[in-house]
């Protein structure tokens, strides 16, 4: 079985590999061509891409059962003792900053509305 996801692909690609594969969501198709026609398809998909990104999943004989390859991606795959993961890039955090309403700092506890709502005044 052998899956192929394109996001952000010319409509071209998506029609070329409709010959071959079902496509089953757009953008998402997924077939049994042989392991020669599977790579040929791919080949394609990495030169017609464009600005898009290509996933291809497929089994193969190995623990998982299946592997993958990527194009464009900003994950990668790599290999972790046998075991195919994917390494996502880390994210240098932002410093969150809050608006100050009135010049103030806010401060803990209940609003002046919860406290009515919680204990039934007005």
């Amino acid at each position: 079985m052998t899956v192929i996801v394109l996001t952000n692909c010319p409509a071209g690609l998506r029609g070329f590999l409709t010959r071959w594969l079902l496509e089953i969501s757009p953008g998402v198709f997924l077939g049994a061509p042989s392991t020669r026609v599977r790579d040929l398809l791919w080949a394609e998909v990495r030169k017609y891409a464009g600005q898009g990104r290509a996933l291809l999943a497929y089994q193969t004989n190995n623990e998982q059962g299946y592997t993958f390859q990527t194009h464009d991606h900003s994950w990668h795959p790599t290999d972790h003792e046998g075991v195919t993961l994917i390494h996502r890039p880390t994210r240098k955090p932002t410093p969150r900053t809050e608006p100050q309403t009135g010049g103030g700092s806010r401060t803990a506890g209940w609003s002046k509305a919860a406290k009515r709502r919680k204990f039934g005044g007005r």
